[in-house]
């Protein structure tokens, strides 16, 4: 019965043992595992060998283990032969060793047994340990291509950032360009717009002279207006050497004034009364002014329209220092003269455009008396001139001043013929 029970021990322990070398050389071909420098599949052949080897090494060292007999007919059988004839003279003695021998064989298969779980346990151990190599190496490769893919991952961007280096230099450039155009446009535009605004109160000075005029003629229309609203009077520059010497100063140009408004609205009549009303304040103005000392310029004004047979003129005054308003060579007005204007017509008021002009811009200057003096015969020539000598492009007629003028002279000037800024010939 002993016999089947080895026979069956061995039968299970090489299955056993097959089984765990073949799952162990599968592992070691997954795992592409090189030993004395033999490529992966000769190493999992190795591998197969060797456990087969194991298999039968243990097998035999199993058999011999456990059975005495066998390993005494494996070792000793010549001796055994020998012992067998001297046995069979001690067989009465030998009985009794047989008694201990089948005591040290129980033991033996109780230590077996032991060895046998523990052997379990031991596989059972190394099956956990592989298994948890298999999970750490899985660990590794997965960090592996992390890492790869990572490493692949920053080059891509580290290409992409030199990429968008490269096309952002030429877009740095060309802000730098549009924010320099900004710039030039930007101060182009608010000199167009300072232009704009000095056309726009030059515009706005027109339209009050030109509402002033209508006002005027409206005026004219209503009844026989001999002096209108803001008219001089008189004007006088006064110079004194003593202040006490105001008074008196300022009642004479009073007085010239109250003349000059019998002549205007009583004409023939003798001066026999103060047909003048100007304000006291008025009067102590001027008064103040003249005392301080220095050359002023007084005027009378009239403060609205008179008809002509009123019995008073309301008035005020006007006080400024005397100063050099213009200057001599000073170019007051221009006009434009294209080819196509060559009538009389046309060139005449033109030039009374230009007269015009002139005297807006010597009293937009300070200047307060209101007579442009020039030479009327050359002003004729230029005249006749523009009108009959063919252009071929546009001429500009400028009014220049001829002497420096204060605030109380008359502007005198000259008139000019220049090629028109900007115009060519066809």
């Amino acid at each position: 019965m002993t016999g089947w029970l080895l026979i069956l021990a061995v039968l299970l322990l090489g299955g056993v043992l097959s089984t765990l070398g073949d799952r162990l050389g599968s592992r070691i071909g997954k795992a592409r595992l090189t030993l004395f420098g033999l490529r992966p599949r000769r190493t999992a052949v190795l591998i197969t060998v060797l456990t087969g080897s194991l298999i039968s090494a243990l097998t035999l060292g199993l058999m011999v283990g456990v059975s005495e007999r066998l390993r005494t007919g494996l070792f000793q059988l010549d001796q055994l032969e020998g012992r067998l004839r001297s046995s069979r003279q001690a067989l009465q003695a030998s009985i009794a060793q047989l008694s201990r021998s089948q005591v040290d064989l129980d033991r033996s298969r109780g230590e077996l047994s032991r060895s046998a779980r523990s052997l379990q346990q031991a596989r059972h151990d190394r099956q956990k340990a592989e298994e948890a190599r298999s999970r750490a190496d899985r660990d590794r490769r997965l960090a592996e291509d992390g890492r790869r893919a990572a490493r692949d991952q920053l080059q891509q961007v580290q290409s992409r950032a030199q990429q968008l280096r490269a096309e952002l230099t030429p877009l740095q450039r060309r802000r730098q360009q549009l924010e320099q155009e900004r710039d030039r446009l930007g101060r182009e535009v608010q000199r167009r717009d300072d232009d704009l605004r000095q056309l726009q109160a030059r515009t706005r000075r027109g339209q009050a002279e030109l509402r002033d005029l209508e006002g005027k003629v409206l005026a004219l229309r209503s009844g026989d207006v001999v002096l209108s609203s803001g008219q001089p009077l008189t004007m006088a520059k006064i110079s004194i050497p003593r202040s006490s010497l105001a008074k008196q100063a300022v009642e004479d140009v009073l007085r010239q004034a109250n003349g000059r408004a019998f002549e205007q609205v009583l004409p023939g009549q003798q001066v026999d009364r103060q047909l003048l009303l100007i304000p006291r304040s008025e009067v102590r103005k001027i008064e103040r002014a003249i005392a301080g000392g220095g050359t002023w310029v007084v005027s009378i004004l009239s403060a609205g329209n008179v008809l002509r047979g009123e019995k008073q003129v309301l008035a005020f005054a006007d006080v400024r220092p005397s100063q050099r308003v213009i200057e001599s060579g000073q170019v007051l007005a221009s006009v434009i003269l294209d080819p196509s204007e060559r009538s009389p017509d046309q060139v005449r008021a033109r030039l009374n455009l230009l007269l015009a002009a002139t005297r807006t811009a010597a009293l937009r200057e300070g200047v307060l008396a209101p007579t442009i003096q020039f030479a009327v015969e050359p002003f004729n020539d230029i005249g006749r001139q523009l009108s009959d000598q063919p252009r071929r492009r546009p001429v500009q007629i400028q009014t220049v001043a001829v002497r420096d003028s204060d605030t109380s002279d008359p502007v005198r000037v000259e008139v000019r013929v220049v090629a028109a800024a900007g115009a060519l010939d066809p």
